[in-house]
């Protein structure tokens, strides 16, 4: 947003501070200043102003309100010429709620022409094009209030009607650039009895269009609803100073005051003859209360700032207040409607008596320990079932069966799971698949999760093995398996104690599994029945080497007269390739050609 130092100046008696004064007060404790442009008249400072002051601050009263407070200078009263108005015969029809209030006025015997130096300079200097005095009254007024207006060409209309209403489907409108835009249901306009004139809030049409052969203005000063109007605008694709602010929501009250500057402007520049108000306010916005203290305050910023001091706050802000009980009880401003809670007050404060004014420590603030209990029911779950030899999996939340379709899915399953069984037995039978790899002798898997019904969701365990699986929800494993003392002491303390325990009792080091197949061999040997087993061990590790890749499992042994049979089962893997029977076969040669040298006999 481009601001005049001079055109700020005209809101105050007293001299302002030099404008690079004015730029450090704004970045200290406002909006950041990205640019100041320096003329021989005049300095243009260019404010970004973010979403959440947008509805107040895209204005030069905007600025100007916020340089009133931050310096301590008071903003004039504004002083607007007497007419007596004339009694009007318009006629104003609002058909749908997207429209939140509307004013119309009829100016007559007007004379289009071109604006004055004073007003062409205003424009210029932030970058406006002046296009005639009656459209450069409405883009002064709007970038010196903030609340955009249009006027229309009072004679071009069909009767003295206006009706906002949506458009219809098939309805075209070319607007004051020259764009045809198709109209439909979702589209706000403003039209006459028969034609759309203009897109609310948006862009004027050319059918009513202001230009040297006016005489009779129908002056338009209205609020829309944010979101339809941004969604309008991104449809079709039009961006206007006016969409900038509708789109952050002003507040309706604006239009009030905004009526009468343009109303005063434009009997100020071309006469005329001007008529009643029509005002159109189906639901007038409450006025928001917000209670506040002291003690508030600087619990919240870890600060000691007075009474005095804050109080100075509301001042500078121009806030209407009291006190009750050491409470300010404030009557936030209309336009203000980014302060919702005694929050955005506390923001106020310190972003005004300055950042700097903070001490260097954080706030005390107790916090109440509490124990989550869902995530304890899940650890003690899972450290119960690994206790007792499971192993934790977590399967594919989307299957081809269940409860609930979704729209996006997975390897073309288009529902997301109703029971936990469904998945873990398919992970059952994977993995009996890889148990020499594995090295287990039985598999037995659990996983915890969430399951999906048509009106709820649930916290469930399952568990199993080849022989079936088990599934329940959380809260029923947790008071079949936990004792009544676990139940009934739920401490944070105790909670920590127990995390601390698990996590060392489970600690492994985690080694990354290999991606490529493995092949397995089985070598059975005789040897002396008092013979250390262990010594083939360290046979198939020596000859075995890195492939080796898990220990070698004895699955079985029998005695026969002086003679022991020792089975083993040795699988090997590789973590860059998939092994061939030309790269084991060596190996084992090399083992049975040991074995052999013992004297022992492979069978």
């Amino acid at each position: 947003m481009k601001i005049s130092y001079n055109w700020l100046q005209n809101y105050f008696e007293e001299k302002l501070p030099e404008p690079s004064v004015i730029a450090d007060g704004i970045i200290f404790h406002s909006f950041e200043v990205e640019d100041t442009d320096v003329t021989d008249t005049d300095t243009v400072f260019d404010i970004k102003v973010l979403p959440d002051r947008a509805h107040d601050c895209l204005s030069h009263f905007g600025i100007a309100k916020e340089v009133s407070a931050i310096f301590d200078l008071k903003i004039k009263d504004k002083i607007y010429k007497k007419f007596e108005p004339k009694q009007t015969n318009l006629e104003i029809k609002v058909e749908d709620d997207k429209c939140l209030r509307y004013m119309g006025r009829v100016v007559n015997d007007i004379k289009v022409g071109e604006s004055p130096l004073w007003l062409k300079e205003k424009l210029n200097i932030i970058g406006q094009k002046s296009i005639n005095n009656i459209v450069d009254a409405a883009n002064f007024v709007m970038f010196d209030l903030g609340q955009p207006i249009h006027c229309f060409d009072l004679d071009k209309l069909e009767s003295k009607k206006l009706i906002i209403r949506n458009g219809k489907i098939g309805e075209k409108i070319t607007t004051l650039d020259k764009k045809e835009i198709d109209l439909d249901d979702s589209i706000l306009v403003i039209a006459d009895e028969i034609n759309p004139l203009a897109i609310a809030g948006i862009k004027g049409g050319t059918k009513a269009e202001v230009d040297s052969n006016t005489k009779n203005i129908v002056i338009e000063v209205a609020n829309f609803n944010p979101i339809t109007t941004r969604k309008t605008s991104k449809k079709i694709n039009i961006l206007t100073d006016a969409v900038k602010r509708y789109e952050n929501e002003l507040s309706p009250e604006l239009c009030t005051d905004v009526m009468d500057a343009i109303s005063d402007l434009i009997y100020t520049l071309v006469g005329g003859e001007v008529e009643d108000i029509i005002d159109i306010y189906p639901k007038k916005p409450e006025q928001n209360i917000i209670n506040i203290s002291v003690n508030y305050i600087n619990k919240r910023l870890g600060s000691s700032f007075s009474k005095e001091e804050i109080e100075s706050i509301w001042n500078k802000l121009n806030f209407k207040y009291t006190e009750k009980d050491s409470e300010f009880i404030i009557t936030i401003p209309y336009l203000r409607i980014d302060l919702t809670g005694p929050h955005d007050l506390t923001e106020e404060v310190i972003r005004l008596l300055g950042y700097d004014r903070l001490e260097g420590k954080l706030p005390e603030i107790k916090l109440e320990k509490k124990v989550n209990e869902v995530y304890y029911k899940m650890l003690f779950a899972r450290n119960h079932l690994l206790s007792q030899g499971y192993s934790e999996v977590m399967t594919y939340v989307f299957r081809d069966k269940g409860e609930l379709e979704v729209l996006a899915s997975t390897l073309n399953k288009k529902f997301i799971r109703s029971n936990i069984t469904d998945g873990l037995k398919e992970s059952i039978k994977l993995n009996i698949l890889n148990t020499p790899l594995l090295d287990v002798n039985n598999i037995k898997v659990f996983e915890i999760g969430t399951i999906f019904l048509k009106n709820n969701e649930e916290m469930h365990v399952a568990y199993g093995d080849k022989k079936g699986v088990v599934e329940m929800t959380l809260d029923e494993y947790f008071l079949k398996n936990s004792s009544e003392e676990v139940i009934n002491n739920l401490s944070y303390d105790n909670f920590i104690k127990f995390i601390s325990h698990q996590e060392n009792n489970n600690r492994k080091e985690f080694k990354t599994w290999s991606v490529y197949p493995f092949i397995s061999r089985d070598i059975a040997v005789w040897v002396p029945k008092d013979s250390d087993e262990n010594e083939l061990i360290k046979i198939y590790k020596e000859y075995g080497g890195e492939l080796l890749v898990c220990e070698p499992r004895k699955f079985d042994e029998f005695t026969k007269d002086t003679q022991t049979s020792y089975a083993y089962r040795l699988v090997f893997q590789s973590h860059e390739r998939t092994l061939k029977d030309d790269e084991i076969n060596p190996i084992m040669e090399k083992i049975n050609i040991k074995i052999s040298s013992f004297g022992w006999e492979v069978r």
